[in-house]
Order: structure tokens, then C-alpha cells, then sequence
């Protein structure tokens, strides 16, 4: 008997195929194509990474695929379109603060009521908001970030002054801790955690800056500036990887800038340009609401809501109530917005609206 000679393979007469067995190209000719929609059973090797049922799971989690043998279909429970809806109001009507949280755990700190800045905190369930204990300092305009149970505020404005005063919250009461190299107000928000945050512009005693600085836990550190000089900007994510995103400057502005630990770079703009605006989500997936719509001076208010994919800003559901410098926390799949002004003259609400995008069975469809 002869010997293989080796062409496709020549350990075919025992073993298995392997990387060594085949070279050159299969035509293309030689390949189905069959489409998704088609599919009436899986083959061996998808199997043993999809699973086969006859019917939908009963409570699939977010990203999990199945064929259904019966509708003969690859399935995944995947994001459907979000919306807003009514959240307990405030129980004190203000504006120009803060929040920081999740959707069902969230801080409305400071800000402006009648007949002036406020010290108020409260703190919200998913259903109501609870008067818990003050801030040491009043002031709106301020920047902050955190959760329920560990947050941090920064700047703002005091009477006739901006102010760099920062505070922690352990859960049960603020501590004053080191204040910013840059006193400003016009903040809207942070980046980060309570031991790892970033703030972003601002306006000093000179007017709107481009200062950035970076807090440790225990101190303040300027780093890079913005490209684009501005204040009463979004700010959303950490204090290494963030997304600065519309504002004013001489006028009001669509840019946004993405933050990589050490330098800001210019991305997609905001398909509608607003300063005061508020945000929530990490960089690469975010959500944008409100704000005062422009050109110098703001002639409105706006509910315009944008979703952020990493790339580009994607128009969504807008809120029932058009408002700015309201407190904001959670994420782009589940939002707060609470408080905030309802028109250019500054009146306020006490509104809370929350942001959800429910979970849908969706069929892969092939082509």
C-alpha cells in the first residue's frame, strides 16, 4: 500500500482535524448563506452555546440569546425604547443643585429656593424624597457626584462670591474637607466617586474658565484644561475616563469633549447646543436632558433629552417638563431628574421625572 500524500490533511485517518489540515481558500461558491429567518434547527456546534427552547424564557437577563424551536427563531433579551415618567416631588422647590445616586437611591443637595441659597438635603426611595441633614454651607451652582451613602460637593456660589469650599457625606453627616485650588460657581456636576472625582470648568472671579481638577480623597490637583473654555456644562462619568458636553461661553454651546486620565479630546457634538444642562451614564454611554437653549441670552427652556453610544448623540423621548439646573443622578438606562428651573426668569419646580429603558425579547433577524 502507497502512502498519503498530504493535500487537505494527512492525519484524516484517525484524530481530528486540526489548524495544520487544511490550507488555501474555499471558494465562495462552496459556502451557504442561508438567512437567519430560515433557521429551522441549530447546528451541533451552536448548540453548545445557545440554548434550544420551545418557548421565551420567563425572566432572561439583559444580553441573553436562545433559539425558540417553536417561532424557529434566534432570540435575545435586549434594551427597548426609553421614557419618562412622573418620579414624588421635592419636597422643597429649588433650583441650582446637585444630585448624586442611582434612580432608586438618590441626593438632591443645595441649590436656590425661596427666598434664597439653601442648605436643604433630601434623599429619595424610588417613590418619595426624605428632609435629611443639611449641608454645612448654603449654595447653588455647585458641582457634586457619588452615591446615597458617600457623596461629594464642591464650588459653587455664596452670597456675592464663588467659593471652593468642598464637603463629604458619610451617610449621615457633611464634612468640610479641602477646598479647590479655584473657587468657581457655575457648576453643574462632577465626574466620579467621592475619593475619585474630576470637576470641570466653571466661572471664577474672572469669568468662565477651562480649569480641570482632579481630587484623591484628600486634596485638589489641577490637570489639563478643556479645549473649550466654558461653565455650566454636563459632566458625567469618572474621574479617569469622563464626557464634558455643551455649556456657555460667549454664547451656548454644542461641543463635547471626552477625558482619557490625561488629556480632553473633541467628539460629536450635541445635536441641540444648551448651557445648565444635566447628564448621567459613564463615557461611552450617557444621557443628556434639559437646559437653556440658546443664543446668549437663553430666549428658553428645553426637555430636548440625548443619548450618547460612545460616537455620536441620538435625539430620544423628551421630558414632560422642560427645565434646567435641576439635580440629576443614576444611569443612561435609568435616570433622575429632580427640581430645576421651568423658565429663563428662574421659577422652580419641585417635578421629579424618571428615566427607564425596559428590556424586550427581540428576534436576530439575518440577511
Amino acid at each position: 500500500m502507497g502512502s498519503i500524500k498530504r493535500k487537505f490533511g494527512n492525519n484524516i485517518t484517525s484524530g481530528k482535524f486540526d489548524a495544520t489540515d487544511l490550507t488555501g481558500t474555499i471558494p465562495a461558491s462552496n459556502v451557504a448563506n442561508a438567512s437567519l429567518t430560515s433557521v429551522t434547527a441549530l447546528p451541533g456546534i451552536s448548540g453548545d452555546f445557545i440554548q434550544t427552547v420551545a418557548s421565551d424564557p420567563p425572566a432572561p437577563d439583559f444580553g441573553d440569546i436562545w433559539y425558540n424551536s417553536t417561532e424557529q427563531k434566534i432570540k435575545l433579551k435586549a434594551l427597548g425604547t426609553g421614557a419618562w415618567a412622573s418620579g414624588g416631588n421635592l419636597n422643597l422647590e429649588r433650583y441650582a443643585g446637585v444630585g448624586a445616586g442611582t434612580q432608586t437611591a438618590a441626593l438632591s443637595i443645595a441649590g436656590s429656593a425661596s427666598p434664597g441659597r439653601v442648605t436643604n438635603v433630601e434623599s429619595y426611595n424610588g417613590t418619595s424624597w426624605t428632609e435629611i441633614t443639611d449641608v454645612n454651607t448654603a449654595r447653588n451652582e455647585l458641582g457634586g457626584s457619588g452615591t446615597q451613602t458617600a457623596a461629594i460637593i464642591m464650588g459653587g456660589r455664596v452670597p456675592a462670591t464663588e467659593t471652593g469650599a468642598t464637603e463629604t457625606w458619610n451617610g449621615s453627616s457633611w464634612t468640610e474637607v479641602a477646598d479647590l485650588n479655584t473657587a468657581r460657581d457655575n457648576v453643574n456636576q462632577s465626574m466620579g466617586t467621592q475619593t475619585a472625582n474630576l470637576l470641570a470648568s466653571g466661572n471664577s472671579p474672572t469669568g468662565p474658565v477651562a480649569f480641570v481638577e482632579s481630587w484623591n480623597g484628600t486634596s485638589w490637583t489641577e490637570v489639563n484644561d478643556l479645549n473649550t473654555q466654558r461653565n455650566v456644562l454636563g459632566e458625567i462619568g469618572t474621574q479617569t475616563a469622563g464626557l464634558a458636553f455643551g455649556g456657555g461661553t460667549t454664547d451656548i454651546v454644542a461641543n463635547t469633549e471626552s477625558w482619557n486620565g490625561t488629556s480632553w479630546t473633541e467628539v460629536s457634538d450635541l445635536n441641540a447646543g444648551r448651557d445648565r444642562i444635566f447628564g448621567t451614564g459613564v463615557q461611552t454611554n450617557a444621557l443628556a436632558f434639559g437646559g437653556r437653549i440658546g443664543p446668549n441670552p437663553p430666549p428658553g427652556v428645553t426637555a430636548n433629552t440625548e443619548s450618547w453610544d460612545g460616537t455620536s448623540w441620538t435625539e430620544v423621548n423628551n421630558m414632560a417638563t422642560a427645565r434646567f439646573n435641576n439635580a440629576s443622578a443614576g444611569t443612561a438606562s435609568s435616570a433622575l431628574a429632580a427640581g430645576g428651573s421651568i423658565n429663563p426668569g428662574g421659577s422652580r419646580t419641585t417635578a421629579t421625572e424618571e428615566w427607564t429603558i425596559p428590556t424586550t425579547n427581540q428576534s436576530i433577524q439575518g440577511s
